[in-house]
């Protein structure tokens, strides 16, 4: 479907802070603000999982290894 554009390590900080969010979102913030960041929380955990990130491509960036 879509070209990846990010390197192991890439991949594995934003499914880690994904993590962290989303955990911060359910058990340490209450009411709306848990909600909202438990929500942004699927963003870097969503993008890490497929290996794409949608703002690499205009800049036409991309952080696997060429040989």
């Amino acid at each position: 479907m879509f070209k990846q554009n990010m390197g192991t390590v890439d991949r594995a900080v934003r499914i880690a802070v994904g993590i962290i969010l989303a955990a911060m979102g359910m058990l340490v913030l209450k009411g709306t603000a848990g909600i909202v960041v438990s929500i942004v929380a699927l963003i870097p955990l969503i993008t890490g999982i497929v290996g794409f990130c949608p703002l690499y491509v205009p800049l036409k960036f991309s952080t696997i290894k060429t040989k």
